[in-house]
């Protein structure tokens, strides 16, 4: 199966654990980029720019680079047969997801692809959006895909 892994950047290390895992299984995997470019075009990790990012800055490249990864993002969604979404404990959130993610999300269900969520829906604002999506909720089991 084609997977595309998706998921908040903070949870970039578990994204790179589950891909090796899922091509160990035989899977194809795509997932967000290691790496962004900066202002003076230089790469720099995803983990430098969510801090960047996540600082209040309002430079015009922050944002430029934020909607090219985002549709990046759903081109390898639409390659995809099914989108994974790493949803770990963040802000005190079990099973936590974002507003990106979200939207990753929604744009798999348009575009009919089965959507696996890691662990449970979480409690939050969106849970209902979330359930109405019908994900798989793998309860952490990789085993589970199919």
């Amino acid at each position: 199966m084609k997977i595309t892994i998706c998921g908040s950047i903070a949870f970039y290390e578990e994204m790179l654990k589950v891909k090796a895992e899922l091509e160990t299984r035989g899977h194809e995997v795509q997932l967000p980029p290691s790496q962004i470019k900066n202002q003076a075009g230089d790469l720099i990790s995803v983990a430098e720019y969510y801090q960047i990012r996540k600082s209040g800055k309002l430079d015009d490249w922050i944002w430029l680079a934020k909607k090219e990864a985002m549709l990046n993002h759903f081109a390898k969604e639409e390659w995809a047969d099914a989108i994974l979404v790493i949803n770990q404990e963040k802000n005190g959130i079990l099973g936590y997801v974002g507003a990106n993610t979200l939207i990753e999300m929604g744009i798999a269900m348009f575009l009919k692809k089965k959507i696996y969520l890691l662990y449970n829906v979480p409690d939050m604002d969106c849970s209902e959006e979330i359930r109405g999506m019908q994900p798989i909720s793998l309860k952490g089991n990789l085993n589970l895909i199919n």
